[in-house]
């Protein structure tokens, strides 16, 4: 773990004087391959702009780390398509239920000072069994901690406490298990060009990078719970059970969807009485889009006129792909909805697309008005302020995108009654 002092483990503190409580903060240093590509980044706990942090209590940061930097900041924002290496306390490597299922993404580095008992090992072999990497952080060789070895893929060679001197005695014990070795702390040029000639993999330290800080506005806590949930409808993997049980841990919510499917637009002559049968009843499409409006109108800080508007432009979409014979109408719905985001949440569309599983298509609709779904959002938009000119253009006549227009608002003001807005 290369750090500007031995406190820079991720460990929480109070929050900086000065810094408002809407600010999060993370650190991060490359690590780098033998042709100095980056490899990964190890992610770092920060309190402040300040590049350093003070410990107080390890698990309290490790949380904080993993918080900012896969839900507020969003992991590909802060790392791309590398990987991210996370320290990890006893505490977290034993409640393996608080570590986000990001097996492909994520290095959990084992503190230096976390003993290879019986529990530890056992969690690291459930942590390797799971796909995860697993990396033993300032490491210095000694014969107790071989078990532990055995547990990892990634060894971090901790250059200032083994010494120049040691460093290929401990290369050559290392090498007959197959690990990969990373060199940290690595300071100099020479350092560097020794390391190399030992044949280690990885290099992080002053010499080639120093850890950089990154600051954002934190989302309040509402509108954080919304984009969770948003993130989870988006998911192409979830389904009706899912749902269902994301929908039952909310009693209002739950409330507002029966209500919903059991109003005039999907009356079918007896009650709708279940989650389930709801979500059979209109689609997981439709249902996906419902709940995403009913989670955005509880954001208490907008006003409702927001909602009206992410109504209109969802169901605008969806009709006018639907006059233009497109075969993905609901997509083009998610666009309409998901074009308010930016206005609903406080930031840029795209930090918030980030955040989302959303396919491609959508996101360069959103973000740079392209492909079919782009053009269907943009005519939206145009009829929205009165273009008629400019939505022309996908070939509707004026008089077909009026009446749509209308029969979008009509629709709009309905349901707004129907979600108790």
């Amino acid at each position: 773990m290369m750090q500007p002092a031995r406190n820079e483990n991720p460990c929480a503190a109070a929050p900086t004087p000065g810094v408002s409580a809407r600010q999060i903060f993370i650190g991060r240093q490359p690590i780098f391959d033998r042709d100095l590509q980056v490899y990964g980044y190890e992610l770092l706990f920060r309190d402040g702009k300040a590049n350093s942090a003070e410990v107080l209590d390890g698990d309290q940061a490790t949380a904080q780390t993993l918080v900012n930097g896969i839900m507020d900041f969003g992991l590909e924002q802060v790392v791309g398509n590398r990987l991210a290496f996370v320290n990890l306390t006893r505490g977290f490597l034993l409640d393996q239920g608080r570590l986000p299922a990001m097996q492909t993404r994520l290095v959990l580095e084992v503190l230096e000072d976390i003993s290879p008992d019986a529990e530890i090992l056992a969690a690291l072999q459930q942590l390797a069994a799971r796909g995860y990497t697993i990396a033993l952080d300032d490491f210095t060789y000694r014969e107790e901690l071989l078990p532990l070895v055995r547990s990892a893929q990634i060894i971090k060679l901790d250059l200032p406490q083994i010494g120049i001197e040691a460093l290929p005695t401990h290369v050559e014990r290392l090498r007959p298990y197959g690990l990969r070795l990373l060199a940290e702390k690595v300071e100099t040029h020479e350092q560097f060009e020794l390391c190399k000639s030992l044949g280690i993999d990885y290099f992080q330290g002053f010499f080639l990078s120093r850890p950089v800080t990154l600051a954002r506005k934190r989302l309040p806590a509402n509108k954080l719970a919304v984009l969770q949930i948003l993130a989870k409808l988006q998911e192409p993997n979830t389904g009706i059970g899912d749902l269902e049980r994301l929908i039952s841990t909310d009693v209002s919510l739950s409330y507002r969807i029966l209500r919903f499917v059991n109003s005039v637009q999907f009356a079918t002559g007896r009650q709708i009485d279940n989650i389930r049968r709801a979500i059979v009843m209109t689609g997981l499409s439709q249902i996906r889009t419902w709940v995403s409006l009913i989670m955005l109108s509880k954001l208490d800080d907008k006003p409702t006129e927001l909602i009206r508007i992410a109504l209109v432009r969802a169901r605008l979409c969806e009709l006018l792909s639907k006059r233009l014979a497109l075969a993905s109408p609901e997509t083009c719905a998610t666009a309409g909805l998901f074009s308010t985001l930016d206005a609903l949440l406080d930031q840029p569309l795209a930090e918030i697309l980030s955040s989302l599983p959303l396919n491609s298509e959508i996101a360069s609709a959103l973000l740079e008005g392209r492909g079919r779904i782009g053009e269907v959002l943009q005519c939206a938009l145009a009829c929205e302020r009165g273009d008629w000119e400019a939505a022309s253009r996908l070939g509707l006549a004026e008089q077909v995108l009026s009446s749509t227009c209308l029969e979008a608002i009509g629709w709009a003001e309905a349901n707004s009654r129907a979600l108790g807005e």
